[in-house]
């Protein structure tokens, strides 16, 4: 009989291939990993729900996304107005006494720089960006994630990381996401940045996803969580109004900067 554990690595496997081939055959997954072609059916099933891949017939390919691995300056430069204002904004989510979260990517760059404005706070990141920002500020406590680095995210991930902040408790994360669609959730480009913004929301109060407008009806290669798992998103005046509407009606705060 086929694991849990059995199980979890074989999509685990199934996901790196994806992520090297661009596409997986049935038939071929079923041979190479000595289980029935209805169990790889399934196991492309599950990962399709979780916006992991795209099924095709006999398969499956990499899920679609307009994602482009570039470096964190690069992508700081794309709608760098719209950040700025989101990071100014999303200050006012903080209070001294606070215990927050920021996660890697460039929106929440702009937020660290602003967070020179506050006292007696407690600041939790794997960016090393972030780290930088706030290297100088003696009025606050820094507390940095260790980890394997992504040289190109400039973040520190991987087990460590995700066995650190585990053992913590936080008023607020701050995410910085790829991807934000309204059915399946928000999304990371990488499996292992996503694997540890769960971790963050699953010690978190509150969850603020900061994302410029670009981000909306997208998805990315890594599923961080459905939508009900977000209290607040903060974004720019770009933001469809149907896509407002939507997200107020699920609850969640929309916030324009």
């Amino acid at each position: 009989m086929d694991s849990k554990r059995n199980t979890l690595e074989r999509r685990s496997k199934i996901l790196q291939m994806l992520n090297t081939d661009g596409k997986v055959s049935v038939k071929d997954l079923s041979n190479r990993f000595g289980v029935s072609e209805v169990s790889i059916r399934n196991d492309l099933v599950k990962l399709e729900e979780k916006g992991l891949l795209v099924r095709t017939r006999g398969g499956a390919i990499r899920e679609k996304s307009n994602y482009k691995n570039t470096g964190l300056s690069d992508r700081l430069k794309q709608n760098f107005k719209e950040k700025m204002r989101i990071g100014k904004r999303a200050i006012d989510l903080i209070k001294e006494g606070d215990n927050v979260i920021l996660s890697a990517g460039s929106t929440v760059i702009p937020l660290a720089k602003q967070l020179s404005r506050l006292k007696n706070i407690r600041v939790i990141t794997h960016s090393l960006p972030v780290i930088d920002e706030l290297s100088h500020n003696s009025q606050m406590e820094v507390i940095q994630v260790g980890g394997v680095l992504r040289s190109k995210m400039r973040s520190l991930v991987g087990p460590i990381a995700e066995k650190t902040l585990g053992k913590l408790s936080c008023n607020t994360v701050f995410l910085s996401v790829e991807g934000i669609d309204l059915e399946s959730g928000i999304f990371s480009p990488v499996i292992e940045e996503a694997s540890l913004s769960k971790i963050a929301i699953g010690v978190s109060e509150k969850v603020v996803v900061l994302a410029d407008s670009s981000k909306f009806q997208r998805k990315s290669f890594a599923k961080v969580c459905s939508m009900d798992r977000i209290d607040v998103i903060i974004t720019d005046k770009g933001i469809p109004d149907r896509t407002r509407n939507s997200l107020e009606k699920m609850g969640i705060e929309v916030i324009i900067a």
